[in-house]
C-alpha cells in the first residue's frame, strides 16, 4: 500500500518557506524533513538560513547538520537519507513535510536517480586541479562532452560539474543520456509540490534585508570560525553564496559593504534560477508566499493550481 501523500514546500530563497513550513507542520502534526543543498552541512548556520534551535524545537527537524563541510555530500546520499528519515516519521503515524529550495534534491526524491558509476577520488582530483589551473575549463570541457547538461548547469557549479564529466569519462556516456532513458520514472513517493512565489520586486527586497540581516547576525564570524576549524575555503560549501564573498572580505579582496553587494546579487540570481528550475517540475501547484496556512493546504489537498 501506498504511503499518504507529501507536501512539499519548495520556491526561491528568501520567500519565506521557513516560517510559513512550521505552520503547515504544526497544523498537520508534521515533521519536516530538509531539502536545502546547504543546510545538510554542520556549521553553516547563518549563511545557510538554516532553522534556529527555537524552530526546531517546535517542529521536529530532519536532515539538518548531516555532515562536515569536508565530507562529500550529493544527491545520492540525499535521497538514501532522506527515504530513512520519511519512513522513519511515516512509521510512527505523523505526516512529512518536504521543505526547501533544491530542486535536485526535490526531483530525485519525485522520481529517482539513474545507476550512475560511484565516484572516483583520483579523476576528480584531476578535473579540480585542471579547473584551478584554468578557471571555467571544466564547463568547457562538459560543452564538448554534453552540450545538454552543460547548457543546464550553471559555470559555477563545480561540484554538477565534475559529476557529469566523472559519469561521462567512466562510461562513454553524456550524463544527459543517462538521464533520459532513466527519465526519473521511480515513482514510490507519493509528493504534492506546492511552489511559494512573490511579485518579483517584494522578493528582491525580501533578499536585500535577508542578505543584510545575516551579516548583522555574525556571518562574517561564521566563516572565521569555520576556517579556524580547518575548513578552507576552497571547499564547495564555502564557495556557495555568502560564503564566498564574506571569504573575499576576510582576504582582504574587498570591503564588507562590497562583499554584501556581490552576495546580495548573486541571491537575487540564484532565486531567478530556483523559479526556472521549478517551473519545470510536474504538478507543482503555485501559491503566494502570503497565502495562509489554511490555503496552502487547501492546495494541497484540493488540486490547487497545475503549472
Amino acid at each position: 500500500m501506498r504511503s499518504a501523500a507529501i507536501i512539499a514546500l519548495v520556491g526561491p530563497t528568501g520567500v519565506g518557506k521557513t516560517e510559513l513550513a512550521l505552520q503547515v507542520a504544526e497544523r498537520l502534526d508534521a515533521e519536516i524533513v530538509n531539502a536545502d543543498s546547504r543546510q545538510v552541512y554542520r556549521h553553516l548556520d547563518i549563511g545557510s538560513a538554516k532553522p534556529t534551535p527555537a524552530q526546531r524545537v517546535r517542529v521536529p527537524h530532519h536532515l539538518l547538520d548531516v555532515v562536515d563541510p569536508d565530507e562529500p555530500f550529493d544527491c545520492a546520499r540525499y535521497r538514501e537519507l532522506a527515504l530513512q528519515a520519511i519512513a522513519d516519521v511515516q512509521g510512527r503515524r505523523r505526516a512529512v513535510l518536504l521543505v526547501g529550495g533544491t530542486g535536485l534534491y526535490l526531483k530525485v526524491l519525485m522520481g529517482g536517480l539513474f545507476p550512475g558509476p560511484p565516484r572516483d577520488a583520483e579523476l576528480r582530483r584531476q578535473l579540480e586541479a585542471e579547473e584551478a589551473v584554468t578557471p571555467g575549463a571544466l564547463h568547457c570541457r562538459l560543452q564538448q562532452l554534453d552540450s545538454v547538461a552543460a547548457r543546464r548547469l550553471h559555470p559555477h557549479d563545480r561540484a554538477r560539474i565534475v559529476r557529469a564529466l566523472e559519469v561521462a569519462l567512466l562510461t562513454h556516456r553524456p550524463i544527459s543520456e543517462w538521464q533520459a532513458a532513466h527519465a526519473f520514472s521511480d515513482h514510490r513517493l507519493q509528493i504534492i509540490p506546492i511552489g511559494l512565489t512573490l511579485e518579483r520586486p517584494l522578493l528582491y527586497e525580501r533578499i536585500n534585508i535577508r542578505c543584510r540581516a545575516m551579516i548583522d547576525a555574525g556571518l562574517v564570524d561564521e566563516v572565521r570560525a569555520l576556517w579556524r576549524r580547518g575548513f578552507g575555503p576552497d571547499l564547495p560549501p564555502l564557495r556557495s553564496i555568502g560564503y564566498a564573498e564574506v571569504g573575499a572580505f576576510l582576504r582582504g579582496e574587498m570591503t564588507l559593504e562590497a562583499a554584501l553587494e556581490h552576495m546580495t546579487r548573486a541571491t537575487r540570481h540564484l532565486a531567478k534560477r530556483q523559479l526556472t528550475w521549478f517551473r519545470a517540475t510536474p504538478g507543482l501547484r503555485w501559491c503566494d508566499a502570503g497565502s495562509s496556512t489554511d490555503a496552502i493546504i487547501a492546495a494541497a489537498t484540493s488540486g490547487g493550481r497545475g503549472l
